[in-house]
């Protein structure tokens, strides 16, 4: 199996079976975020302890980078600090060609690594789907805007 072929059955399997879906009832923060040109959808709900990502939960609908991207997000920032997650996001982006930076997979940083998520980064040959793989982001961008860390 190539690698192509192993990022390909991680993007389905989100697809397939995304992780963290669902509403919360009582969020600290909410965000919804939509691309009109392709219809996708997504929707964020983020529970806080202190500075810390208690619980995320997804929902949305569209193709499945978008929809991937957003399961993957949500697992790859539960747990996190809302600074941490906020580095995740920059070197997530900065992998897709969003945002200069370097994209983040030194394994000389412990955590550097961006797990699952590098699995999009074929994405980056179909400039038209970046913005799909991207959806997620930009909406927990807004979710967090007043959320600094503590």
């Amino acid at each position: 199996m190539s690698l192509d072929d192993l990022y390909r059955e991680v993007i389905l399997d989100h697809y397939r079976h995304p992780r963290r879906r669902g509403a919360l009832e009582h969020p600290d923060a909410h965000a919804d975020g939509q691309n009109p040109l392709c219809g996708d959808e997504i929707a964020i709900d983020l529970a806080f302890d202190g500075d810390r990502i208690a619980d995320v939960r997804i929902r949305g609908r569209g193709c499945s980078i978008s929809q991937a991207s957003a399961s993957m997000m949500a697992e790859a920032i539960t747990g996190k600090t809302i600074a941490d997650a906020k580095d995740l996001m920059h070197r997530f982006k900065a992998m897709m060609d969003i945002e200069p930076g370097e994209a983040g997979l030194d394994a000389a940083r412990p955590g550097a690594a961006l797990g699952d998520l590098e699995a999009l980064q074929g994405v980056r040959r179909f400039p038209v789907r970046i913005k799909c793989a991207d959806l997620p982001w930009a909406t927990l961008a807004q979710a967090l805007e007043g959320h600094p860390p503590a």
